[in-house]
């Protein structure tokens, strides 16, 4: 949690959910390796063209993985709103804390989440097994912004 509800809070990829898309990313890099392979074998070209893509692969590959280590992130709290980011289907991505009113947790498509309904009737729903933290302390931590925003501190 943070010291204050002011302080802007970033919960981050879990590391299990970001070494599964590296790994989907070294599966892509392999399956078009040998394509590339069967493709340059097929045509006569020079080798040369599978060492550079494979190159070129594994910088794109190895610099997502860094962004998704250091940059990326699931969740943004301030003391305004929300963000969320790397959700599909997490329905409305930004918000102000003035338009939720209230989250609870949930389990749509049996995921379980964190849903902040909105005044308009929309929602968000945050995967809580995408963040790297603690689920309860996460929670707490929206739900304390959440009665700020609205004065019940």
């Amino acid at each position: 949690m943070s010291d204050s509800p002011d302080d802007p809070l970033v919960y981050r990829l879990a590391p299990a959910v970001a070494a599964r898309l590296v790994g989907l990313a070294f599966l892509v890099l392999a399956l078009t390796i040998f394509a590339v392979t069967a493709l340059v074998l097929s045509l006569g070209w020079a080798p040369d063209l599978i060492v550079v893509l494979l190159v070129v692969e594994l910088l794109v590959v190895l610099g997502g993985a860094g962004w998704l280590r250091s940059r990326a992130y699931v969740v943004r709290l301030d003391a305004v709103g929300y963000s969320v980011r790397l959700v599909r289907g997490a329905g409305v991505r930004d918000g102000r804390w003035s338009e939720v009113s209230e989250a609870v947790a949930a389990h749509p498509r049996d995921v379980p989440c964190l849903v902040l309904h909105r005044t308009d009737g929309t929602t968000t729903s945050i995967p809580v097994g995408m963040i790297a933290a603690d689920r309860d302390d996460f929670a707490r931590e929206v739900g304390a912004r959440l009665q700020q925003a609205h004065g019940k501190a």
